[in-house]
């Protein structure tokens, strides 16, 4: 009886995961549909085109919609929120991720076709700033683009990246740490991020987003409305080697606080611990 629900609960994450990599992949293919034909459009009509880019119509499809800067950064044109800043240089306004991209597609000459680039923007459906996945393409001195937003980080993302952090440090402790709390080696997965305890001190050892912590005592850590977090965690790792516990954090990528589902394991003396946010 345990195998084969052991098995159901398998085929059933499997299942899951299929379907999240399926949804993407059609977000995808949506997104670079309609960007080309957008780009089919530009072709035919020039800059008259960004009129149709910038009111409701063909040229949006759900939360993906067209928008198009020049080369020196003015926003030409949107059929998203950014429609308001249409006529502006937004160059010095973005985030340092969109700025990177922003340069990046500067970098690309003309004629090598459609591009891709990772940021965060707002979703205009629900206000929350989210991972978003664009395709752009530069069209002399135009760049245009479509973007679609990735869905917040899975249950099993959680687990799995806890695990791989939990697999570096019994092979290499100090340069895992080190990983950790300088955001390299895989560690910091847009909202999802590995923190570290010590368990013979229970002081932070290594944190993805908030060094700061660092050396502080977890067992004095609470959630923002004061509600002790680190006891019972420390309580629970007492008892068992692995476990969950839910409480409230500021989600790193949205800056507000969210539910948070955390997964922690013991590794030698270090507790390892990363966590989901849902809204």
């Amino acid at each position: 009886m345990k195998k084969l629900l052991r098995f159901t609960w398998l085929l059933l994450l499997c299942c899951s995961q299929v379907h999240a990599a399926t949804a993407q992949e059609a977000d995808a293919q949506a997104a670079k549909a309609l960007l080309e034909k957008a780009l089919a459009y530009y072709h035919k009509q020039g800059d008259k085109a960004f009129a149709a880019f910038s009111r409701q119509g063909e040229f949006i499809d759900q939360d993906r919609y067209v928008f198009v800067v020049d080369t020196k950064g003015v926003l030409l044109a949107s059929g998203g929120p950014s429609s308001a800043l249409i006529g502006r240089d937004v160059s010095e306004v973005l985030g340092p991720d969109l700025q990177a991209s922003f340069k990046q597609a500067l970098s690309v000459p003309e004629g090598q076709g459609i591009q891709q680039a990772d940021y965060r923007w707002q979703n205009w459906n629900d206000g929350k700033v989210e991972h978003k996945h664009v395709f752009y393409q530069r069209v002399g001195e135009r760049i245009l683009a479509v973007g679609y937003y990735l869905p917040r980080a899975t249950p099993e993302q959680a687990r799995a990246l806890r695990n791989k952090a939990v697999e570096a440090l019994v092979k290499d402790e100090a340069g895992t740490l080190k990983a950790i709390n300088s955001l390299q080696g895989g560690f910091l997965q847009d909202d999802l991020y590995v923190f570290v305890v010590d368990l013979n001190t229970r002081r932070y050892v290594a944190h993805g987003t908030n060094l700061r912590l660092i050396n502080t005592d977890f067992a004095k850590i609470k959630d923002p409305d004061g509600k002790p977090v680190g006891v019972p965690i420390l309580k629970m790792m007492a008892e068992q080697d692995q476990g969950e516990y839910k409480y409230r954090w500021k989600n790193p990528v949205t800056g507000k606080v969210e539910n948070k589902h955390a997964y922690v394991r013991k590794s030698g003396h270090f507790m390892v611990a990363v966590g989901y946010y849902s809204p």
